[in-house]
């Protein structure tokens, strides 16, 4: 497939950038049905959609001769979620029409508003911008839209998400009602259907996702791993994998802050985006990551919405999305335009039935796989370096001076150990992990064992039992956190088949009870505590689905960290770490 005929300019523009096929969704709003109508298109990130609606609105902009009028009032509008994902969209609309004199402003939030305000009155052809700034110059009277031709929201259902219903109504009620409207979506939920239906006019619907397993470049991942282990599990994934950029996705800012600091405390050379970073600190991470002085990015959803960097083969879901839309808009940072990429969810033990509900829903086929072994990591460490060492490299003579005196001084074994050494010495070391799975395969089953010296206790139960992977090892620390008690507060722990019962010590019960209350939905581990009426009656629950696993706290903490949100009054707690 070919590009049709298209305006000179844009052809050589094209060209120039190596455009031989177009994409999917290039070739669909280019299609005789799609010629001026407005569109409402689901298409993925990366699958060239910018390069998309800019050729769509083309014959809007462009005269017979393929030429654009002197610029004056914007003829298109482009609006995006996010200042990043303007600024690309900007930088694609300029080479794409710079061959036809095309003046393209942008108005984005962060950037300096009176120099906007400069570059509207010298006229434009086409502007892109974030809602609210656009809306703030509109409401200014420094954007006039009265000639617009053409209006373009991309990523809709995200600036849906983020609230801009209200300052997208705005913009588009001031445009001409024969404007065309192309709307770009990864998903189309209802809102989306709502706001087509308002603001478009018979729309073409163009579906370029239809069918595929969401990303088709994006290998999905499962890792399954008990709560107090997830920043480990992190660490364990960056090792293996050694990608040349990695985005690790957190749900508050507190946890981008913790992690970003673990990580560089490791030797992980990593920045952080958070809506807490000013626009100067968002570049200047940006540019360490694609100039290679940094090779993690630790970010939160809206901050890495809109992002794009060369090279990103690798995004870490650290703690599971809230649905599956999240989960595809993160996964599509990487496998663009036709790159593989790799996208890991990490899975607490008592999550893992949520996260296949959600990849179901999202049609995504992921492995379920354990986390990365510390030897599985050392295989791979000497699998990449013997590919580094014998690769050929070109020498000159002060190289091979200085190699000649090592033979003179070193035997050629210990100049290659020496070289093996200096490159493990650089690579931060891998996580032990708890492994619950594989100790329970390994142990025999116990017995009950009831403290005689305990005392009057009351019980409590919770929602996770064998078939969620429970295990006294991350099950106390847990409890522990939400009830606000120590571990010798907490008696004995009964694991059945779907659900776990242990005791509290009387004194503190009703102190853990009310504890539970406040601290309920802080955490990620999605377990619900309630109180029993009385004791268990009879022996622990039991099934025949395996061998059995009762036990008692041991009395010991796990050696891992903790996962959770901070409770007033106490330490901050983040996934995969304790309190600081």
């Amino acid at each position: 497939m070919t590009f049709p005929t298209l305006p000179a300019a844009l052809a050589a523009a094209l060209s120039a950038r190596g455009y031989a096929d177009p994409t999917p969704v290039q070739a669909a709003v280019l299609d005789e049905a799609a010629r001026g109508r407005d569109l409402l298109v689901s298409a993925q990130t990366g699958s060239g959609k910018t390069v998309a609606f800019g050729l769509a609105f083309a014959n809007e902009l462009l005269d017979e001769d393929g030429k654009l009028p002197v610029a004056a009032k914007p003829l298109a509008l482009a609006i995006a979620p996010t200042r990043e994902l303007a600024l690309q969209v900007a930088t694609e609309l300029n080479w794409l029409y710079e061959g036809a004199r095309g003046r393209v402003v942008t108005c984005v939030g962060g950037m300096d508003a009176s120099k906007e305000r400069r570059s509207l009155n010298h006229g434009a052809h086409i502007v892109v911008g974030t809602p609210g700034r656009l809306r703030d110059h509109l409401e200014r009277g420094s954007l006039d839209l009265s000639a617009l031709r053409a209006a373009v929201l991309d990523e809709a259902d995200e600036m849906l998400d983020m609230g801009f219903r209200e300052d997208l109504e705005q913009i588009l009620d001031a445009t001409p009602a024969e404007r065309r409207t192309l709307l770009f979506s990864a998903t189309i939920p209802r809102p989306i259907v709502a706001l087509a239906r308002t603001y478009q006019r018979d729309a073409h619907r163009i579906e370029t996702t239809a069918g595929e397993r969401g990303h088709g470049d994006i290998a999905y991942q499962a890792v399954t791993c008990a709560p107090a282990d997830i920043e480990n599990v992190v660490v364990n994934l960056l090792r293996l994998h050694e990608a040349e950029t990695a985005i690790l996705f957190c749900a508050t800012r507190d946890n981008v802050r913790h992690l970003h600091a673990s990580l560089n405390e490791r030797g992980f050379g990593a920045v952080a985006l958070s809506g807490e970073h000013s626009q100067s600190e968002r570049n200047h991470a940006l540019q360490a990551l694609r100039d290679g002085r940094a090779r993690v990015c630790v970010a939160t959803d809206v901050a890495a919405r809109g992002i794009d960097l060369p090279g990103l083969s690798l995004v870490v879901h650290v703690e599971v999305p809230r649905d599956a839309e999240v989960l595809q808009h993160r996964s599509g940072r990487t496998g663009r335009a036709g790159a593989k990429g790799t996208a890991v969810i990490i899975v607490p033990y008592p999550r893992r039935r949520r996260v296949e509900g959600m990849l179901r829903g999202a049609r995504i086929e992921a492995s379920w796989i354990q986390p990365p072994t510390p030897e599985a990591i050392r295989a791979a460490d000497r699998d990449r370096l013997l590919v580094k060492l014998l690769a050929p490299v070109e020498v000159d003579e002060e190289d091979r001076a200085l190699a000649e005196r090592l033979l003179s001084e070193k035997t050629p074994a210990e100049i290659a150990a020496a070289l093996v050494h200096a490159h493990r010495s650089a690579l931060p070391p891998p996580e032990e992990l708890i492994a619950a799975e594989q100790r329970a395969e390994r142990r025999p089953p116990r017995p009950d064992i009831e403290r005689g010296d305990f005392g009057p206790s009351a019980w409590f139960r919770l929602d996770a039992g064998r078939r969620q992977n429970a295990d006294p090892r991350w099950l106390l620390p847990l409890l522990c956190r939400r009830g606000h008690v120590s571990k010798d507060e907490i008696g004995a722990i009964r694991i059945g088949p779907n659900e776990t019962q242990f005791e509290v010590r009387g004194d503190v019960a009703g102190r853990f009870a009310q504890a539970l209350g406040r601290t309920a939905g802080t955490d990620d581990s999605g377990i619900a505590i309630e109180p029993m009426d009385g004791a268990p009656s009879g022996p622990p629950p039991r099934s025949n689905d395996g061998p059995r696993h009762h036990a008692r706290s041991t009395g010991q903490r796990p050696t891992g960290p903790r996962t959770g949100q901070p409770h007033r009054g106490q330490p901050r707690s983040v996934p995969g770490r304790g309190p600081r």
